[in-house]
């Protein structure tokens, strides 16, 4: 009987280890984090007037008439038509309480307007205020104080491994949180001449750069910038060092200014 009852509590004991090692096996809870660090987080959507190139097809003078009429083109003259309205979405994160937001350069490009939106629907118009394309770097401005704003890290301390959180817009559909891990620090994928990429597999997707990628503790560690373009679930961050670095010039004088070496590399011959 005895031998029965040590049985039957060695396997009680054997199924609560079962269970709570599936517990461990499902990974941290993101739902407060999530829910801290999204009122910060903001969807960009920009608008360029592009003036086409094409020359009307026709050389006949009627047929360049008809063109000029109803399609505004006129004969011989490129980029004569009337300006199309060209569409981008992107992200970005508060930086200030007063409204400036940190974005990717190659979000808001030359747009002739951005429009912010929040996760609660409310939409700014903003205005840019300095970007830096070398590092794809961006800062723009919204009326706005008392925001929720972010609170950027040390990417140096970051190690391969780790949590992170990304929050951004992919592909138009609004707020969207993913998780992965730091894959890799130090990458060069031929975007600039500032490469220093961080590699997570948190799902990054088009509509995604500009946003933050956070650690565990809230802090911005990185911008999502880049994905590789076969969809292999491989994204890039720009380390928040970097921006850290760049930002009050870009609010100061709206660029940045780089010092220059006088130095030429030549082979060295006999």
């Amino acid at each position: 009987m005895m031998k029965r009852v040590v049985s039957v509590m060695l396997l009680v004991m054997g199924l609560m280890g079962a269970a709570s090692a599936a517990q461990a096996v499902v990974g941290p809870d993101f739902s407060d984090l999530a829910e801290k660090i999204s009122p910060t987080v903001v969807n960009i959507s920009t608008t360029q007037k592009v003036r086409s190139r094409q020359r009307p097809l026709a050389q006949d003078p009627v047929f360049d008439e008809f063109f000029e009429r109803f399609f505004g083109v006129q004969p011989g003259r490129p980029g004569s038509a009337p300006p199309q309205a060209q569409h981008s979405l992107g992200s970005g994160f508060l930086i200030s309480a007063d409204g400036n937001i940190l974005t990717n350069n190659h979000v808001i490009g030359d747009a002739d307007e951005i429009m912010v939106k929040f996760a609660n629907n409310t939409e700014y118009k903003a205005k840019l205020i300095g970007r830096d394309p070398k590092t794809d770097i961006a800062i723009i401005d919204i009326d706005g104080k008392d925001l929720p704003y972010v609170t950027l890290g040390d990417s140096d301390l970051l190690k391969v491994g780790q949590w992170v959180v990304a929050i951004g817009n992919p592909f138009g559909l609004g707020q969207t949180v993913t998780a992965g891990i730091v894959s890799a620090k130090g990458r060069v994928i031929g975007a600039g001449p500032y490469d220093n990429f961080i590699q997570t597999d948190a799902s990054i997707n088009p509509g995604n750069s500009g946003g933050p990628l956070f650690d565990m503790a809230g802090q911005v560690v990185g911008i999502n910038t880049a994905i590789i373009a076969s969809g292999q679930g491989i994204g890039f961050a720009i380390p928040v060092n970097l921006a850290k670095s760049l930002a009050p010039q870009l609010i100061a004088t709206g660029a940045v200014s780089r010092g220059w070496l006088g130095v030429a590399i030549q082979d060295l011959t006999r």
